[in-house]
């Protein structure tokens, strides 16, 4: 666990960033419309109560209410947010490529239970800035799971579930093994995904090394160019939906809500950043050093867990979540979702939001 003095100095703001029970300064938001799935007799979410219906189709939502903005530790962060502004907080935290619209069906579902739920864009991503020019453009794991905290900080949202995928997955993992009492329950896809930089040294087996060929390409100076250049980009990142997510029948359009995120004009250099600091090829920031040195040791997560396995997605690790196992050690429960690719939330909404409501209940 990490002291608020260290968090602090981390985000840089002093101790008013550090405080945990602050309240929230007001978001601000783009209209004064209400999200979906905000209505105030919403039942409560203290329960697992009836299954969702496993049957629903993805792809119901194409958009969330009006996006808002906060400042938030080094970050001015968009976010999408549904559901009561006093029910239970779930943070749905997207991974890379993709962006808020990997939760757009997930969000009223859980809204509908009474979750008030927070769709952040990650550093780096859609409307989300840095509030200076002089920061580092640094996707490192810790520096991304305190923008995590800051952003509840801002929120007033002392404790939630924590609910993610791929990048995403790392952030929740990260916080709720760093600061537990800031995680209700966690949702991990693909289970313990914080990075060990000393493994990563180690190849893998060559069907592993293949599937991560970007993460290779973006060790390169070619690799850079191709993120810098618009069209470029946005056709390697397509090629990676096309290829992690195999069953899942998307059209273009829902491609390009997503892509449009990645015209941030940070985007290129949060992305080359975090592949190249995984693989030890870029510098992390020495504000994280403690973090990383604590992580380093792969803390053991004792939140409420469940943790989520795609059968299609080609970084799912064999042996149904075994690998990972004794990482966890609160109530525990693992799900592998057969036909599902990578995209979890929005190839498979329902599985992913009775998950959360499932963790939350343990």
């Amino acid at each position: 666990m990490i002291d608020r003095r260290t968090f602090g100095k981390a985000l840089g703001t002093g101790a008013a960033a550090a405080s945990l029970a602050a309240p929230a300064p007001g978001a601000r938001a783009e209209s004064a419309a209400s999200a979906p799935g905000a209505e105030p007799g919403a039942a409560s979410a203290s329960g697992p109560g009836s299954a969702f219906d496993a049957d629903s189709p993805m792809g119901a939502h194409t958009a969330f209410g009006p996006l808002r903005q906060v400042r938030a530790g080094l970050l001015d962060v968009g976010y999408a947010e549904a559901g009561p502004a006093r029910g239970p907080a779930v943070v749905c935290l997207h991974g890379w490529p993709y962006d808020i619209h990997s939760f757009v069906d997930v969000a009223p579902l859980l809204a509908d239970r009474g979750y008030r739920v927070i769709v952040p864009y990650l550093r780096g991503h859609g409307t989300t800035r840095f509030l200076s020019d002089r920061t580092a453009r640094n996707a490192q794991q810790s520096a991304v799971a305190l923008d995590a905290v800051a952003l509840m900080d801002a929120l007033g949202i002392g404790k939630a579930v924590l609910a993610g995928f791929d990048w995403g997955a790392r952030t929740a993992d990260i916080v709720a093994a760093l600061w537990p009492e800031r995680c209700k329950a966690l949702v991990s896809v693909g289970g313990y995904l914080v990075t060990d930089l000393a493994a990563n040294r180690e190849p893998l087996a060559p069907a592993a090394e293949h599937a991560w060929w970007y993460q290779f390409y973006f060790a390169t100076e070619r690799g850079r160019a191709a993120m810098e250049d618009r069209g470029k980009r946005h056709d390697l990142t397509r090629l990676v939906w096309d290829t992690v997510s195999p069953t899942w029948d998307f059209d273009d359009a829902t491609f390009e809500r997503t892509a449009a995120a990645f015209a941030n004009p940070d985007y290129a250099r949060i992305v080359i950043h975090n592949y190249r600091w995984r693989l030890g090829l870029a510098e992390g920031e020495r504000r994280y050093d403690r973090f990383e040195r604590v992580l380093a040791g792969r803390p053991v997560i004792a939140v409420p867990t469940v943790t989520l396995d795609a059968e299609r997605d080609p970084f799912t690790a064999p042996g149904g979540g075994s690998s990972y196992r004794d990482r966890f050690a609160g109530p525990y429960d693992h799900r592998t979702l057969p036909g599902v690719g990578h995209n979890v939330p929005q190839e498979a909404p329902a599985a992913f939001a009775q998950a959360v409501v499932d963790a939350a209940s343990f």
